[in-house]
């Protein structure tokens, strides 16, 4: 291949590793900046190869035009040592059998049905927010939003309730985030049988969650769960392979109802936590949210059958997760040399895509530290370039459960805001810490003002 530059520019040796702790300490500004400095492709070279992109372009390439040419990166190996191989991160021909078991089970129409649980179970968390509200009690949002996604996807994937389970799983989660973004920073990695207390603390915490998870699958192969229940659980164990006729044993449906319970669970809440912060925010854009919740609900719950009416809800929820997309980068290795924004690739290189960067490029949004949901209006997204936006990824790979977290997203914003409005008791500005997702570095306090 011909190229009028083989190499971009960036950095490595003794200024690569003198900048690594600086991103380390301020990861979002410090890749941005690199960014702003060296353009949309800079390349790392330390022990291996490592190209920044953050055009949506070169984007598009990596994600959909040439995604056969790439894997998920060295983040994610790193990652299965706690989701196990599941959808987020197999590869090859296992992957692509496990996504053809499992996308009849997110089908648009079969997760239309979950709206009314979704409804239910928001309607609960509103009754104790009345007696929060009466004894003007504050409370930190994301735990909020946390306690109520993880109560739906306990009842749309297992038909149960873990509210009893809520210490274990968060605390499987905390361990889990902070163990899994230590080892993406090292170089070296000890293996996970070493008896170091960060590795007991790890092992206990995930074995907690698998006992939740068996527990759950076992009861359900036993028959204790009483009827049928038409949950994602029961499509995933009823789903066959067309080639084989094989379904998923025991250790895959783990490694997936892991997977769909912690991203399911956390992204939506993270999503929900963010857009309340930025409604406080911006007054406006409240007052617009409540305007449409009243004129499309008048005082009921709403259905899916809203969804369509509820126009300025969704622009609200897409706008929060273009400024705070909770998986604020994704990572690819090539598998052959590749040319990307007119550079050579090298084969085994590392392909960092950094959403959050994108969202917040001026090369591609107006004003984007502003928050406008207006941004995405029918019109403006389609004048946009298509991975200038990117939350669930995009290509193949793209997030199994988009439509369900944007239709749970879309449900409780609507359902809440015809209600209530969130007020800081703090107007601190809360920073992102980007950990495995975009979580608020501190607690998002709040209370509640009737509309």
């Amino acid at each position: 291949m011909a190229h009028l530059r083989t190499t971009p520019p960036g950095l490595s040796g003794i200024e690569l590793y003198r900048t690594l702790p600086k991103l380390r300490r301020d990861t979002l500004r410090g890749f941005s900046e690199l960014t702003a400095r060296f353009g949309h492709v800079v390349r790392f070279k330390g022990l291996w190869t490592t190209f920044i992109l953050t055009h949506p372009q070169d984007i598009e390439h990596v994600l959909h035009t040439n995604a056969g040419n790439y894997r998920k990166g060295r983040s994610y190996r790193v990652m299965r040592e706690s989701t196990g191989n599941g959808l987020f991160v197999s590869e090859g021909e296992f992957w692509r059998r496990q996504r053809r078991l499992a996308q009849p089970a997110f089908h648009r129409g079969r997760i239309a049905g979950f709206a009314r649980t979704m409804a239910h179970a928001t309607a609960e968390m509103l009754a104790k927010w009345d007696l929060r509200f009466t004894r003007g009690e504050a409370f930190d949002v994301f735990s909020e939003m946390s306690a109520l996604t993880l109560r739906i996807v306990g009842r749309t994937l297992f038909s149960t309730e873990l509210a009893g389970e809520t210490d274990a799983i968060s605390r499987m989660l905390a361990v889990g985030q902070d163990f899994t973004i230590r080892r993406m920073w090292q170089t070296f990695k000890l293996p996970l049988g070493w008896p170091l207390p960060a590795h007991r603390r790890f092992r206990s915490a995930m074995q907690e969650g698998d006992r939740i998870i068996y527990e759950m699958i076992n009861e359900r192969r036993l028959g204790a769960t009483e009827g049928q229940p038409d949950d994602l659980l029961q499509m995933l164990m009823g789903a066959r392979d067309e080639a084989t006729g094989e379904g998923m044993s025991d250790r895959q449906l783990r490694d997936e109802a892991f997977t769909i319970m912690v991203a399911g669970h956390e992204t939506t809440a993270l999503t929900l936590a963010w857009t309340w912060y930025l409604l406080a925010h911006h007054p406006h854009i409240e007052r617009k949210l409540h305007a449409e919740t009243a004129s499309v609900l008048k005082g009921r719950a709403p259905t899916f059958e809203d969804l369509p009416d509820l126009k300025y809800a969704s622009m609200v929820i897409q706008e929060t997760l273009r400024m705070y997309p909770p998986a604020w980068a994704l990572g690819r290795t090539s598998i052959e040399a590749d040319e990307v924004g007119g550079y050579h690739v090298p084969a085994k290189s590392e392909m960092l895509l950094f959403t959050y960067t994108t969202h917040h490029h001026a090369d591609f949004w107006e004003s984007p530290d502003e928050f406008i949901p207006e941004r995405f209006a029918p019109e403006q997204v389609a004048a946009r370039q298509r991975y200038a936006y990117f939350p669930f990824g995009g290509g193949p790979r793209m997030c199994i459960g988009n439509n369900f977290a944007l239709m749970e997203a879309q449900l409780v914003l609507a359902m809440i805001a015809q209600k209530y409005r969130l007020r800081l008791v703090d107007e601190h500005t809360v920073e992102p810490d980007p950990t495995v997702t975009l979580r608020p570095r501190t607690r998002i306090v709040t209370t509640l003002e009737r509309v």
